[in-house]
């Protein structure tokens, strides 16, 4: 049995900790760590903290230190690559072949941070044009926005944290960030990791706290700035709802993601994919693939292929490098998913493949046909291993369905015919439409943001850190000029 470790408080603040939290790994239960819990007063303490080094200009970090940082911190987890991603598939359940990839992801976006801090930092502003500018220059400085605070989820316990808290380090605000309690070592590690590269502790602190009151006070505090949530629509809109004056926020909810199969796709290609995106860390993917519409003379046997790809899937330890599928995070989730299936049969969906749970942990790659519009799995986000095939008799009234949801994120369509692809992308309501691929696909630099009840603003390393900064002008009146 592996050494239970236990973390400290990485708060600066010298009381003792409020409590401790056991952290366990969601495939068999197994006490992983224990972590140090905050209270109001640690949490005053790390906002006291930040704000003082947002207003004490003269203690802010160059750009030449933060890239050194930062520089650093890629080096530090490059050398700890296998373990940094041991440890992600044990407390969150992603098989290590995937959670090795979002490791490498996670030291691209360092990377992806530094690249930006380099070149992007302000721009010319145009005068002259008019009497009333006339002698006149004008360009922009990119500032912090000030203190940011990053409430993160479970699903991709290092990538998301990194995304929320390494943009905040390269434009020089003070961040605090809340981990999932599901999943908070990959944090952790992080931070530490920051540390060991020569970030002084109050420019990045970790909360880990129990108590929602207090969760909520770090959040609505008015010297937050910047507000970065990835989790439950839920949560997310109500405490935008909460926010001080002032303060800025980007949400990342989910979504109900649709695939579309024309006539002329490459079957082969799209259910490949198919399986990739809609079963990958068991579905618990913001935008994974979950319904999948084809021409009903093409349904049956497309969601058959689809069941016959589900059922060889490897389900198992995360930590195994033989797993494909892992457990879902909480045994809770395992019986709601079901709920859920045993609804949509009951209501007359055929089911092709799974269907009923594995163990305590673990549901099997899951492929219905046909569920009714009105059930929770066709209208609501799964977040679970089960793709939902629907058969159509008319395109329009396929894209009608797949736009009738409060939700819109990114959505994809096969087809080998240019045309079609673009009329996809032009009518379906999305931030995001991939052709010949899966929902899922995303790589750090590109934007990403939920539309409607998915999300707000929009993710992605040049965008968070553009959402971190204010373009501050300055004019220059000259006479010379």
């Amino acid at each position: 049995m592996s050494e239970i470790r236990q973390y400290p408080l990485m708060i600066v603040d010298d009381r003792a900790a409020a409590g401790t939290l056991d952290v366990s790994a969601p495939f068999d239960g197994a006490l992983i760590a224990k972590c140090a819990t905050a209270d109001r007063q640690h949490v005053e303490s790390s906002l006291s903290t930040a704000h003082h080094l947002y207003r004490a200009r003269s203690e802010w970090l160059s750009l030449p230190q933060r890239i050194d940082i930062l520089e650093r911190t890629a080096s530090i987890m490059a050398a700890e690559h296998e373990t940094l991603a041991i440890n992600a598939a044990r407390e969150g359940g992603k098989p290590l072949i995937d959670s090795r990839v979002e490791v490498t992801r996670a030291i691209d976006g360092i990377k992806l941070c530094i690249e930006h801090m380099r070149t992007e930092q302000g721009g010319l502003v145009p005068m002259g044009g008019t009497a009333a500018s006339a002698d006149r220059v004008a360009f922009t400085r990119r500032e912090p926005i000030g203190v940011v605070v990053s409430v993160s989820a479970f699903n991709h316990p290092l990538n998301l944290i990194v995304h929320q808290v390494a943009p905040a380090v390269a434009v020089g605000c003070p961040v605090i960030v809340k981990p999932a309690a599901d999943t908070p070592l990959s944090c952790l590690r992080f931070v530490e990791i920051l540390r060991e590269a020569g970030l002084p502790a109050g420019w990045c602190q970790c909360a880990i706290i129990e108590d929602r009151d207090v969760a909520e006070k770090l959040v609505t505090d008015a010297r937050v700035a910047f507000f970065s949530f990835i989790g439950s629509a839920k949560v997310g809109w109500y405490l935008r709802s909460r926010l001080a004056p002032g303060a800025r926020c980007a949400l990342e909810h989910g979504g109900v993601a649709p695939l579309f199969v024309l006539e002329d796709a490459d079957i082969d290609a799209a259910i490949a994919a198919t399986l990739k995106g809609g079963f990958y860390h068991a579905g618990q993917v913001c935008v994974s693939v979950q319904r999948v519409f084809v021409p009903r003379a093409m349904a049956r046997d497309f969601a058959d292929r689809l069941a016959a790809g589900a059922d060889k899937l490897r389900i198992g330890d995360p930590t195994s490098p033989d797993t494909e599928i892992g457990p879902l995070i909480r045994p809770a989730e395992v019986k709601r998913v079901h709920e859920w299936v045993e609804e949509a049969l009951a209501a007359g969906a055929d089911r092709l493949a799974g269907g009923a749970p594995l163990s305590d942990s673990t549901y099997p790659c899951t492929v219905l046909l046909d569920p009714p519009a009105n059930a929770r799995i066709s209208n609501q986000e799964v977040f679970g291993p089960v793709v939902c095939v629907y058969s159509y008799d008319e395109l329009d009234t396929a894209i009608d369905l797949a736009n009738s949801l409060p939700f819109a994120f990114q959505g994809a369509v096969f087809t080998q015919n240019l045309d079609r692809a673009l009329e996809i992308y032009s009518r379906l309501d999305a931030s995001a439409v991939m052709v010949n691929d899966h929902t899922a696909f995303r790589v750090d630099a590109m934007p990403f943001a939920g539309l409607r009840q998915s999300g707000l603003g929009v993710g992605g390393i040049p965008y968070t850190m553009h959402d971190m900064t204010i373009d501050k002008m300055l004019v220059l009146r000259s006479d010379a000029i």
